[in-house]
């Protein structure tokens, strides 16, 4: 059973930093891409990051520069280091299997940014 745990997020304010850690269960987790996405209140949800196996990344242009993806196959785990928080990063966080949609959604972890 294919499942994400998400974490770290919280309360920052404008210009912190927080990061989000990804515990995948489920599946042979260093064989696949890994992505992070983030919803905000009213908005449609939309992917930020991707890493590859061989560990390639790619990022929207709204946190390029900003945010680092990573990955650790040993932990089964992807991070999200995010620097220099905006207000307009606030929004719920999730990691996904990148190209598996029939995969579950995880409960996703809620950032903030605001003074």
């Amino acid at each position: 059973q294919v499942q994400f745990l998400e974490s770290g997020g919280g309360l920052v304010q404008p210009g912190g930093s927080l990061k989000l850690s990804c515990q995948a269960s489920g599946y042979a987790f260093s064989n696949y891409a890994m992505s992070w996405h983030r919803q905000a209140p009213g908005k449609e949800r939309e992917s930020v990051a991707f890493i590859d196996p061989s560990a390639a990344t790619n990022y929207a242009h709204s946190v390029q520069g900003r945010f680092t993806i990573s990955r650790d196959n040993a932990r089964n785990t992807v991070y999200l280091q995010m620097n220099n928080l905006r207000p307009e990063d606030t929004a719920v966080y999730y990691c996904r299997r990148s190209h598996w949609p029939g995969d579950p959604w995880g409960q996703g972890t809620q950032v903030t940014v605001s003074s």
